[in-house]
């Protein structure tokens, strides 16, 4: 790595995340290319040949980038709408406005979320987009250029939906495809935009949305097709009671006996929310590692519940933190979600034990990757792994007085990012993006949302 640029970066407090926790009151980090060539207490070594950029992070911690495991990123342009709603009636209310969506509507939402979750400390994304109406352009290559031009790294989940109305399923009928068309267009995004690389930009998941969007034909054959293709799979899984009930009645089982009848347990799954999880199920998710993507603040928002994850911990299962689209979660930012996870599973059954700062943290670093079966390459700070990390100000009044930076990171109000590298890029600079232009995206996505408020507003 001699000849590699590098930046070094010097007295900040670390936490790497990794096996051990490790972490530095006061360390260095040397990155050299796209990857983290060194760490460590103290100062960087001397003698570094081509160092291109010294940072001071005095009164920074350096963290690994954030992770989101769940996403819709379409919802940034209909936020505020059915605020006082369960999740069927949610989705009774927004599939209308949703099975309007196009290319230029999908693009500017895509931009919004994306920009929203890297300022905030997100080096990795991903989104599940499953609303693919006739003739609505190419949803998936504008998503996946939006991503590129933030500079993140990102997982497209390609969704799909064919249980229309007339079969008994929630989304408008001209917003679903036929089991056929979604498994084509399912792989053929995979063939064209799927990196399997190790410092891959961009990955493809298989992603039929949910029990009650999707037959059981197309659960089995996409879970067959990803394994073929090898890449992940991920839908959502046991988020509210309506679900389980809906189950019982059209499959005679929960949804977690289903899920494994059709193919979708395993340690190429994740499932999003997890929340109405008996004992039986954390112990088929912790015996196949099929991973949670858990979304505390999408969970609250529409009254779900609280997801047991100090149990899903304790078992094994692998858990990562998410946004959810926001439509139900407003705000987009997956920072707040590590204060939120801490303190909503503080609700639950376990109490002021259920989880700590440290392992908010994991969740939203290490957990992410592991659930989205990159944990060998990003999620921790450790030599020769991907250079994805966040510099996040600690010595301001939100956090100057709070003596342990991973407790004020957590507990505390949002920190300000000083600065995120991605591959070794840097894309955020005292908290403003350095890849797009942000103040654009804002008039575009108001742009696009009245758009869409209109068309909808006509049918």
């Amino acid at each position: 790595m001699a000849a590699a640029q590098r930046t070094v970066i010097e007295n900040c407090s670390i936490a790497t995340v990794d096996a051990d926790d490790t972490e530095y009151a006061s360390g260095y980090l040397v990155l050299a290319g796209n990857r983290i060539e060194a760490l460590g207490a103290g100062t960087a070594p001397e003698g570094l040949e081509n160092v291109v950029r010294r940072i001071d992070a005095t009164g920074h911690l350096a963290t690994p980038g954030l992770i989101n495991t769940h996403h819709h990123f379409y919802q940034w342009i209909t936020r505020g709408l059915a605020t006082d709603h369960n999740l069927f009636d949610w989705l009774v209310a927004l599939y209308p406005v949703w099975a309007r969506i196009d290319e230029p509507m999908a693009y500017a939402a895509a931009q919004g979320s994306l920009a929203m979750m890297a300022r905030g400390g997100v080096t990795t994304a991903m989104d599940h987009h499953y609303v693919y109406p006739r003739g609505a352009g190419d949803l998936s290559g504008a998503i996946i250029r939006a991503a590129r031009e933030t500079g993140v790294r990102f997982t497209l989940a390609r969704g799909s939906m064919d249980r229309g109305e007339k079969d008994g399923g929630l989304p408008p009928d001209f917003a679903v495809e036929t089991l056929e068309d979604a498994l084509a267009a399912t792989e053929a995004t995979v063939r064209e935009h799927h990196d399997a690389s190790p410092d891959a930009m961009t990955q493809v998941a298989v992603a039929p949305c949910s029990p009650f969007s999707v037959s059981t034909e197309l659960m089995r054959e996409a879970a067959e097709s990803a394994r073929r293709l090898g890449v992940r799979l991920h839908t959502h899984g046991s988020e509210t009671v309506e679900e389980e009930k809906f189950c019982h009645e059209l499959f005679g089982m929960g949804p977690t006996d289903y899920f494994e009848s059709t193919g979708w347990l395993g340690e190429d799954v994740w499932m999003a929310h997890c929340v109405h999880m008996n004992d039986s199920d954390i112990a088929a998710f912790a015996r196949t590692k099929t991973g949670v993507a858990h979304c505390p603040s999408s969970n609250a928002r529409l009254a779900a519940g609280i997801a047991r994850v100090p149990d899903m911990l304790a078992a094994g299962v692998p858990v990562g933190l998410g946004v959810d689209g926001t439509a139900s979660n407003e705000s987009g930012e997956l920072h707040t979600e590590l204060r939120n996870a801490l303190l909503i599973n503080r609700l639950g059954a376990h109490k002021e034990a259920a989880l700590t700062a440290r392992q908010a943290l994991r969740l939203g670093t290490h957990g992410g990757a592991r659930v989205l079966g990159r944990a060998a390459e990003t999620g921790s700070l450790e030599a020769g792994k991907l250079a994805d990390l966040v510099l996040w100000r600690m010595d301001t009044l939100a956090h100057s007085s709070i003596a342990d930076p991973v407790t004020a990171l957590v507990f505390g109000a949002a920190a300000p990012v000083t600065a995120s590298f991605v591959n070794g890029r840097q894309i955020v600079e005292d908290g403003r993006l350095l890849t797009v232009d942000e103040d654009a995206i804002a008039r575009t996505t108001r742009d696009q949302a009245r758009r869409l408020a209109r068309i909808a507003a006509q049918r």
